[in-house]
């Protein structure tokens, strides 16, 4: 498997990659459920508004990849925060990471089990799904950066063409996108604000990916082009949303996505609902993987284990233990529906934290000690 080189760096990738990269972070779990949340047509303008915000987060990203501590990936945090900051901010890191490896890998194995394997515990779901991410991230971060680009051909390209359908009458009614101006601000309209704020993290992940990352001064345009993909993924999915429920009976389906592509008939394919969560567990694959090499790195961080090589069995064992960890969240908190609002809750708090902190607070540390871009065009 050539764990032994899990951070190893032979190569370094382009802008397209990491346009993919912030895209593919982006588009996980929540968009499954968001309509559901969203409900109201103006919630539109919402999403349209964070994702600009989200612009403000990645310039302050690209400031930091463009910098030569960037590229030295641990020791450059370690110029930059010094070595008992770097192991403090790695302990917190793990929780992070954790709280979102369980809850997009929790919430794909309730959805599998509801559409495809209604048998099936998701407990084992979840075993699966993290035996393959293990033999993912077991190549190493080279070959997981590469795998974002069957996630992009998986999802994007093959399943977002079905839902133009939505746009064309009988189907769509302008009537179902008023109002798009609010009348009034719901106390719940805050929680669906807060859930779109958390949609759009995953990119600040990044930051530590600097040294298998191709920097240069078109480094943010790229980074934009990826959020700006999102925004239109998140339009367009919520827009056909309200074409086919319309908001009104929106909010009384669990999973609006799912159910809406099971209204397509094909006398080749029958179930293309559950053709598309298969195309959609490339994508979660990807994400699971990239963050279990960044659990395994973070936890090496934190207990002082840099000084040995990185193995085989070491990643399995973290992956042991994050197993156990789901198996306790999904059977304490996710079989039941209001521990399971708690949890959801809890990261999508979390998420919006670490998206706007992580490079907010990366930057201001770097003008405090004088550090300056270093890549060119």
């Amino acid at each position: 498997m050539g764990t032994y080189q899990l951070f190893k760096k032979n190569e370094t990738y382009n802008g397209l990659y990491a346009m993919l990269l912030v895209n593919r972070l982006q588009m996980l779990y929540f968009f499954l459920i968001m309509p559901n949340i969203l409900i109201h047509p103006y919630m539109i303008w919402v999403l349209i508004a964070v994702g600009i915000l989200s612009q403000l987060n990645l310039l302050l990203l690209s400031k930091w990849l463009l910098t030569r501590l960037s590229s030295n990936g641990y020791n450059g945090f370690v110029q930059l925060f010094g070595k008992k900051l770097v192991r403090f901010l790695s302990f917190i890191g793990l929780f992070f990471i954790l709280l979102k490896l369980s809850v997009i890998t929790l919430g794909f194995s309730e959805i599998v089990q509801t559409f495809m394997l209604p048998a099936t515990d998701t407990n084992f779901l979840v075993f699966f799904i993290l035996l393959f991410c293990f033999y993912v991230a077991g190549k190493g971060v080279e070959h997981t950066i590469r795998f974002v680009l069957i996630s992009f051909f998986c999802t994007f390209c093959v399943l977002i063409p079905f839902f133009v359908y939505f746009f064309f009458p009988p189907i769509a009614q302008l009537s179902d996108l008023y109002p798009l101006i609010p009348m009034e601000w719901k106390v719940e309209n805050w929680k669906a604000f807060f859930l779109i704020l958390s949609s759009y993290s995953g990119p600040e992940f990044l930051v530590f990916l600097g040294p298998w990352l191709k920097t240069n001064n078109k480094t943010f345009r790229y980074l934009s082009y990826g959020n700006a993909l999102t925004v239109v993924e998140y339009v367009f999915l919520f827009i056909a949303s309200l074409f086919f429920f319309g908001s009104n009976y929106l909010s009384k389906t669990q999973y609006p996505i799912i159910n809406m592509s099971r209204y397509f008939q094909n006398p080749v394919f029958e179930r293309i609902d559950m053709i598309m969560l298969s195309f959609e567990l490339f994508n979660l694959v990807f994400a699971v993987s990239l963050f279990l090499l960044l659990f395994y790195g973070a936890s090496r961080i934190a207990f002082g284990k840099l000084s040995k090589p990185t193995s085989g069995k070491g990643l399995l064992s973290n992956v042991f233990l994050i197993f156990i960890g789901m198996v306790l969240m999904n059977e304490l908190f996710w079989k039941s529906e209001e521990k399971q609002n708690f949890l959801l809750n809890l990261q999508i708090i979390a998420g919006s934290i670490s998206y706007f902190l992580v490079p907010l607070v990366i930057v201001l540390v770097m003008k405090k000690r004088g550090v300056k871009k270093s890549a060119s065009t």
